[in-house]
């Protein structure tokens, strides 16, 4: 008897949805219930939630340098992973293709090190 190779991806993802689903499920049953202000107040990073932005509605630029670099590495990852699996293939081009891409985002990086991106007060 010949199984489809993709039996096993619908298993998997079944089970996957059915831990989801029972953990959603069973954790008001089991998890404690302890409500107080503080969990009841909408979470904003550690901020005490105010009704008008500090500043007068700008944010500073942190946010957006922290934003910018989680994005350049988070691309990284996805261009390192195909890219480490078909290094064999690809040669001497392949090679010279991700070192340029490395250093594109090593000036990224340095630019946010740089702007202060990487300091926390």
């Amino acid at each position: 008897m010949h199984l489809n190779p993709y039996v096993p991806i619908l298993g998997l993802l079944i089970l996957g949805a059915l831990f989801a689903l029972f953990s959603v499920g069973i954790a008001p049953i089991v998890g404690p219930k302890r409500y107080n202000r503080a969990k009841l107040e909408a979470y904003e990073c550690g901020i005490e939630p105010a009704p008008q932005p500090i500043g007068g509605g700008r944010f500073p630029v942190k946010f957006y340098l922290t934003a910018m670099l989680f994005i350049v590495f988070d691309i990284e990852t996805i261009f390192l992973y195909p890219w480490a699996v078909s290094f064999g293939s690809l040669g001497v081009f392949g090679f010279v293709e991700m070192v340029l891409f490395i250093v594109s985002v090593f000036i990224a990086y340095t630019y946010v090190w740089r702007r202060g991106g990487l300091n926390w007060d």
